[in-house]
């Protein structure tokens, strides 16, 4: 029993553990936004200007934990790090459940949402499993015995781990979570179809008889089955207080907004324009990478000379913003508005492009990986 306890809680942390973390290094942009909602809970948004940084780190630490546990690598100094790490979630967990100040931990990226009070859970029995093989940590037996074997299979360990966040920072993820993933219908997606489920809310009453000073707290439905409403001794004191008890259905696209320099919107005028577009998005001008501008520049203007497919820039930075970097690329471009949590959605990058062909996302890229103008044309625009 011992033994099986000790080789199941192994493989069963390992594994999640690797996963956990490679879900996370899939999009490290996406974990560090999370974090710095962490960040400003706990007042110490001087780390958001590091939060990729550590989140790539993160990632990378889980990563080489559960590997390491599955290859019962230098146990002792796995089960301490998985030990600490556990405890250090655990607490944040029950901390954004209890106080209900982060909505999604995040734990397994845009992948698996889970609320709070799910992560909690998956924590606490992470933390029996984990307690598990602490108690017996002297039964897992590594792959090879030697510890300069050992460290020589933990070197590579090591930078695959790091290596993969790394590269979907400097890119794009892997598998795109997100709803504005390539071939999504953005106008489909922002749709609540005929006949859906609608938020179904509790109203509750406080009630107060005016003539013997009872007072009792009931709910609408209560209320009128007992039709208590008839006894006008009983009377509705304050505002009635309203709980969502059921989520109707809810779009996977419910924030986008977009709008032209005189605040007008049209978003929808945009997605149900006929033929390509280019979007190029950065949310924060003053942040974005100015010599991909200019590179970038050279491939939008030959699209819409020669095959007629205008540019946009999406931005959620002011318009003097946007006036400045048109002055300092002479780029006559045309600017729309919108908030940044969307446009950091549709890609992760700052800048980064969507090519859209009426409301659908045909390809997007980083600004590092933009195509030239002739492989553009050729692998989407001349098909």
């Amino acid at each position: 029993m011992k033994k099986f306890s000790a080789v199941f809680s192994r493989f069963f942390v390992g594994l999640l553990f690797v996963f956990s973390g490679l879900i996370k290094a899939n999009d490290p942009i996406g974990f560090g936004y999370k974090l710095q909602e962490y960040f400003e809970v706990f007042h110490i948004t001087f780390f958001n200007d590091y939060a990729t940084a550590i989140a790539i780190f993160l990632c990378g630490l889980e990563i080489i934990l559960g590997a390491a546990l599955l290859l019962g690598l230098f146990a002792r100094q796995v089960i301490w790090g998985l030990l600490g790490l556990i405890v250090f979630f655990t607490f944040l967990t029950f901390y954004s459940a209890f106080f209900e100040v982060v909505t999604s931990c995040g734990c397994f990226g845009d992948a698996i949402p889970l609320t709070p009070w799910q992560s909690f859970g998956k924590d606490l029995i992470l933390l029996a499993f984990i307690l598990i093989l602490f108690i017996y940590r002297r039964e897992i037996k590594p792959v090879v015995d030697r510890q300069a074997m050992q460290a020589a299979v933990v070197g590579p360990l090591v930078l695959i781990s790091f290596g993969i966040g790394v590269f979907t920072y400097f890119n794009l993820p892997f598998i795109d979570f997100l709803p504005y993933k390539v071939g999504a219908n953005i106008p489909a997606l922002m749709t609540i179809p005929p006949g859906a489920p609608q938020d179904e809310y509790e109203i509750t009453y406080h009630l107060k008889n005016k003539q013997t000073g009872a007072e009792q707290d009931m709910t609408d439905k209560e209320y009128l089955k007992q039709e208590i409403w008839k006894d006008a001794n009983w009377e509705i004191e304050g505002e009635p207080e309203s709980k969502l008890v059921k989520k109707g259905f809810e779009p996977k696209i419910k924030d986008l907004k977009l709008v032209d320099a005189s605040g007008q919107d049209v978003t929808q005028a945009l997605l149900q324009k006929p033929g390509y577009q280019l979007w190029l998005l950065a949310y924060d001008l003053n942040a974005s990478n100015r010599e991909a501008f200019s590179r970038i520049s050279t491939t939008v203007i030959k699209s819409a000379v020669r095959n007629g497919i205008p540019t946009l820039i999406l931005t959620a930075s002011s318009p003097t913003a946007a006036e400045e970097l048109k002055t300092e690329l002479k780029w006559n471009a045309v600017f729309y508005y919108a908030d940044a949590i969307p446009l950091k959605s549709m890609v992760r990058a700052n800048p980064g492009i969507l090519l859209m062909k009426e409301g659908t996302v045909v390809q997007k890229w980083h600004y590092r990986n933009f195509p030239t103008y002739q492989d553009l044309a050729k692998k989407y625009i001349q098909q």
